[in-house]
């Protein structure tokens, strides 16, 4: 496999990238949407097989003392080969001087980002509008 990162938007494909999150399950993300969150992101990792993006993660930060990840993809079909890993890396690498960076990950991959030294917050709270994300990430009764 021929894998670069790019680490920013000058060789997006909002199409490609829109077939990574439905190999994953998240189908409900169309192009334009993917287009807006990943412009007003700051930092973006862009992973390339072959000239494809096979998987992405982005993260906003204020630059010096606070950092979010979001969306870290990998296509299904290139699962398992170290590019989620590169990726969390790569944001990583780019967030090195923030004090403090957060994400939140989808249930069941908390060993994937504890394995790359995150650990649970105590004082992390949330708030969704979805009903179902609310039930599937809130403590309690997922109530809003």
């Amino acid at each position: 496999m021929d894998i670069h990162v790019h680490r920013d938007l000058s060789k997006a494909n909002w199409q490609e990238m829109k077939e990574v999150y439905e190999s994953v399950g998240w189908t409900k993300h169309t192009e334009e949407v993917i287009q807006q969150v990943f412009e007003a992101s700051n930092v973006i990792t862009l992973v390339f097989c072959d000239g494809r993006i096979v998987g992405f993660g982005r993260a906003l930060s204020d630059g010096v003392f606070n950092a979010a990840i979001y969306d870290v993809v990998v296509h299904r079909d290139f699962q398992g080969h170290g590019i989620g890993k590169a990726i969390v890396e790569d944001l990583l690498d780019q967030l090195q001087h923030i004090s403090c960076v957060h994400l939140i990950a989808t249930v069941g991959n908390e060993p994937f980002y504890q394995q790359a030294g995150f650990k649970k917050v105590k004082t992390a709270m949330g708030r969704y509008r979805s009903r179902d994300l609310a039930q599937e990430y809130l403590e309690g009764d997922g109530k809003r």
